[in-house]
C-alpha cells in the first residue's frame, strides 16, 4: 500500500520557470537618436561561490536581471511531481543543505496539479521573500500544514484558496498568486500589446451594463465609430447580460486577421432603437502606449511666448521609456523649452521601466534608487556616464494615486535636483516584487526588496511629499479624461495643478536666466 506521506526532497538542480522583476526590455530603437546609457550595481557576496557583482552594460536593462539574482539568486524551478513518489528539485545556491519534507499527495489529478503549484510558490518565497522570518513563522511547517489541508479536496479552485491562505500569513498584501487568466491580462498591460479590436470596457456600477471607456486611436473599434459611453449588448450574437468586463474582453480578443461581430447601443443617440447597430470588427495587433502628450503655449513672467511640453505617463509598461523618449525628441524639434511630467494616478508597473524613464532626464553617474535585500544589504543602482535627452526645466505632478514605480521615478528626479514635485503626497509603496510564471500558467508575485530614494528617504506607507502642494480646490486629473483629443489643451487649462506647474517652471527659467 502506498504511503500517504511520500518524501519530497529538494535538491539543487532544475530548470527555472519564467520570471522577471517587473522589468522592461532594452531600448531597441529610438529613431536611432537615443544615446546609449550604462549602469553599474555592486552586490555584496552572499556565499563563497558568488563573487561581488559589478557590471556595465547599455541602458541599465541587465541591472534588473542581476538585481533579482542578488536578492533571490536563481529563481526556483520545479519538476513535475508524480502521484506515487512526488519528487521536486530547485536551484538554491543560497542553501547548502537539501531539505526533505513529507506530505500527502492527492489522488485527484486537478488537486495534485495545484499541490505542485503550491510547492513552487512555497519554494520561491522560501528563497526570495524580503522577510527571512516569514512573518515570524516556520515556513517549512507551513508547507506541510497546507498540503494536509489540500489532501481531501476535490476542486482545484478550492485548492487554490489554500495557496492564497498560506500567502496571507506572510502579512504582505503584495505577495500573492493570480490565476492564468489574470496573468494573461497582467501581461497584456505590461507588454503593451494585444490582438483584438482596441476597446476598453467596464461595468457601469449603476446599471450593471458593459460600457466603453475608450478606444485606442486608429484601432478597428475607433474606425467603426464606437465611442466612449457606448453600451455593448452582444458579441457574436451572445447577449452580455451578467458578463464581467474581463469575460467580455476575452471574447473581443482573438487572433489578428479574424473578426468579431459586436452589437452596440450608441450613447450619442437619444432614441434607443435607432441607436442600436451591429458592426463587424477585424481583430488586429494593438499597441497600447502609456504616453499621451501635447504642447501648451505658455506666456512667461516677462511676457515672452514659449512652449511647454506636457507628457502624461499612465503606467510603466515595457514600451514606456521608448515611447517617452520618442515623445521628448519630437517635442525638442518643435521648440519646447520646459516640461510637465504628469504621474498622477499612475499606480506603477515595471520597476525597470521607471529607471529607464529616469535616464531620459538625468546626466552623469546619479543614483536612481537604493534597494535593501532580505539580509539588510543596501544596493545602490546608479547610472554610468548618463546623457539626458533634454536639460530643460521640469516639473513632475504627483498625487495619492502615484505609487511604486511612479514614486521611484519621482524620487530619482527630485533627489537628484532635476525636477520640482507639485501636487499631493504620493501613495507610499516602497516595496519591489518579482513576478514568476508557474508551471500551470498562474503567476506568483513576491516582495523581494524594499527601496529608498537616492537621498535615502523611506517612502513605504509614508509617501513622498511634493515641494509645492495644490490647494484643496485644485483639480486632480481624472485617469482617462485628459488629452482625449491630443490637439486640444482645454482640459489642461481647467486643471489648476497645471497652472501651479507652469508657475514653477517660470521661476526655474527666471533663476536660470539670472545665473
Amino acid at each position: 500500500m502506498e504511503s500517504l506521506f511520500p518524501n519530497i526532497e529538494l535538491s539543487t538542480k532544475s530548470p527555472k520557470p519564467t520570471s522577471f522583476l517587473l522589468s522592461s526590455p532594452r531600448f531597441s530603437s529610438l529613431k536611432s537618436r537615443i544615446i546609449t546609457k550604462k549602469w553599474s550595481v555592486s552586490v555584496p557576496c552572499v556565499c563563497s561561490s558568488s563573487p561581488t557583482v559589478k557590471k556595465t552594460e547599455s541602458k541599465l536593462h541587465a541591472n534588473g536581471q542581476d538585481f533579482i539574482r542578488s536578492v533571490g539568486k536563481g529563481v526556483i524551478g520545479f519538476a513535475a511531481a508524480a502521484t506515487a513518489l512526488a519528487s521536486v528539485c530547485y536551484d538554491a545556491p543560497a542553501f547548502a543543505e537539501s531539505l526533505t519534507v513529507a506530505f500527502p499527495v492527492s489522488r485527484a489529478s486537478e488537486v495534485n496539479t495545484v499541490q505542485r503549484t503550491l510547492v513552487e510558490a512555497w519554494g520561491l518565497i522560501r528563497e526570495t521573500f524580503v522577510d527571512p522570518t516569514f512573518n515570524h513563522q516556520d515556513w517549512d511547517l507551513k508547507l506541510q500544514q497546507t498540503m494536509v489541508e489540500m489532501f481531501p479536496l476535490n476542486s482545484a479552485d478550492v485548492a487554490y484558496t489554500k495557496i492564497s491562505g498560506m500567502l496571507s500569513t506572510l502579512g504582505d498584501p503584495f505577495t500573492r498568486i493570480i490565476s492564468p487568466k489574470e496573468y494573461q491580462s497582467f501581461r497584456i498591460g505590461s507588454d503593451g500589446n494585444l490582438q483584438g479590436v482596441g476597446i476598453f470596457i467596464n461595468i457601469e456600477p449603476r446599471t450593471g451594463h458593459l460600457v466603453v471607456l475608450s478606444c485606442v486611436k486608429g484601432s478597428p473599434a475607433a474606425r467603426a465609430g464606437i465611442h466612449e459611453g457606448d453600451e455593448l449588448i452582444e458579441i457574436n450574437g451572445e447577449r452580455l447580460d451578467g458578463f464581467t468586463s474581463e469575460a467580455a474582453a476575452q471574447k473581443l480578443r482573438g487572433t489578428a486577421g479574424t473578426s468579431v461581430k459586436v452589437k452596440v447601443h450608441s450613447a450619442m443617440e437619444s432614441s434607443k432603437d435607432a441607436s442600436i447597430r451591429e458592426v463587424n470588427l477585424p481583430r488586429e495587433y494593438i499597441t497600447l502606449s502609456p504616453i499621451s502628450s501635447t504642447i501648451i503655449p505658455h506666456k512667461t513672467l516677462d511676457g515672452h511666448l514659449t512652449k511647454t511640453g506636457y507628457v502624461k505617463l499612465s503606467a510603466f509598461s515595457q514600451s514606456a521609456a521608448i515611447d517617452m523618449a520618442n515623445t521628448i525628441l519630437d517635442m525638442e524639434t518643435q521648440g519646447v523649452h520646459s516640461y510637465i511630467l504628469d504621474l498622477r494616478n499612475n499606480p506603477g508597473g515595471l520597476v525597470k521601466a521607471g529607471l529607464d524613464v529616469a535616464q531620459i532626464w538625468l546626466d552623469g553617474d546619479e543614483t536612481l534608487v537604493n534597494t535593501i535585500d532580505r539580509d539588510g544589504n543596501m544596493l545602490p543602482i546608479n547610472m554610468v556616464d548618463g546623457h539626458a535627452i533634454t536639460r530643460d526645466p521640469l516639473v513632475v505632478l504627483v498625487n495619492e494615486g502615484s505609487a511604486s514605480a511612479s514614486e521611484i521615478l519621482a524620487g530619482a528626479l527630485h533627489d537628484n535636483g532635476r525636477a520640482i514635485l507639485v501636487g499631493h503626497k504620493t501613495f507610499g509603496k516602497g516595496k519591489i516584487q518579482s513576478v514568476t510564471e508557474l508551471h500551470d500558467g498562474s503567476a506568483l508575485f513576491v516582495t523581494v526588496a524594499k527601496y529608498l530614494s537616492p537621498a535615502l528617504h523611506d517612502i513605504d506607507q509614508v509617501g513622498i511629499m511634493p515641494d509645492v502642494q495644490c490647494t484643496t480646490d485644485m483639480l486632480n486629473s481624472p485617469r482617462d479624461s485628459l488629452l482625449k483629443n491630443e490637439s486640444s489643451t482645454s482640459s489642461l487649462e481647467a486643471d489648476s495643478c497645471i497652472l501651479v506647474a507652469e508657475h514653477e517652471l517660470d521661476i526655474q527659467e527666471s533663476v536660470g536666466t539670472a545665473s
